[in-house]
């Protein structure tokens, strides 16, 4: 990939050591662990991990990039993979050990990969990912922010989240225009309140959302193709007022609305 390419990703490489060791310090892998590295890129972060964890898998698409990883880092395993296509739920525990979730995550891409990690998440102890500063508040919000959303609801249903680290954009090459922060995910057990079935839940969430200047039923209605009347009818049968916003709405409510749809 050439560097252009690299730039059209939003990839900007972390230089900082006190940054990548702070991140290493929330997962705190030991040698009984296998931690996967999205995005190593120069390898500021990889070196960490390499000196800690058991086994290192790192996934990066840029080959010149892999080729130096390599070279450099003869003790981990350097993959030529999409992150936001990887089978990260074929992932098996190692013995005694757990399986761990690091990286500087692409802007451009940063939301589907954590999306696919989540979707993952039965093969996941631990995470700590990078993002764009207003990505990552968005993904930690609580109910009644401005920047509360789907993306808040369909991870904190499944993760622990916690925003835990702002970055500023020294700490890459090159300087981004945005600040990043650092979020540390840990996947539940069992989802958080007890739901309809996913896609339902998830069709619920993100049609109440769509259209956030309007009522909770206006949008329902729009986004699940329903009758403002049916859409009314089923937040009143959820407890829910049909006239609230979506961003008032907690999970457990998010979850008696999807099981009443």
């Amino acid at each position: 990939m050439t560097t252009g390419k690299r730039r059209a990703l939003g990839q900007h490489f972390l230089r900082d050591g006190s940054i990548a060791r702070a991140i290493v310090d929330l997962l705190a892998p030991t040698a009984a662990d296998l931690v996967v590295e999205i995005g190593p890129g120069d390898g500021a972060l990889t070196e960490h991990l390499a000196r800690r964890a058991g086994r290192v898998i790192a996934l990066e698409v840029d080959r010149p990039l892999i080729e130096r990883l390599r070279a450099r880092l003869t003790t981990i395993e350097v993959l030529e993979a999409d992150a936001r296509r990887w089978e990260y739920g074929a992932l098996e525990r190692p013995p005694g050990g757990r399986v761990l979730v690091a990286g500087n995550l692409p802007y451009s891409v940063g939301k589907p990969i954590l999306q696919a990690l989540v979707e993952a998440r039965g093969a996941i102890d631990e995470m700590a990912l990078m993002l764009q500063l207003e990505v990552a508040e968005r993904v930690a919000a609580a109910p009644g922010s401005k920047t509360y959303g789907s993306l808040s609801v369909l991870t904190q249903v499944y993760c622990d989240v916690r925003l835990v680290l702002r970055v500023p954009p020294g700490a890459f090459r090159p300087p981004p225009k945005v600040e990043s922060a650092v979020l540390h995910l840990r996947p539940l057990a069992v989802p958080r309140v007890e739901r309809a079935d996913q896609p339902r839940f998830h069709a619920v969430v993100r049609a109440a959302f769509a259209q956030r200047r309007k009522t909770l039923a206006n949008a329902l209605a729009a986004g699940l193709g329903l009758s403002a009347e049916a859409a009314r009818e089923a937040a009143r049968g959820a407890g829910v007022d049909p006239g609230r916003r979506a961003e008032t709405l907690d999970l457990k409510e998010f979850a008696a609305l999807a099981r009443r749809l």
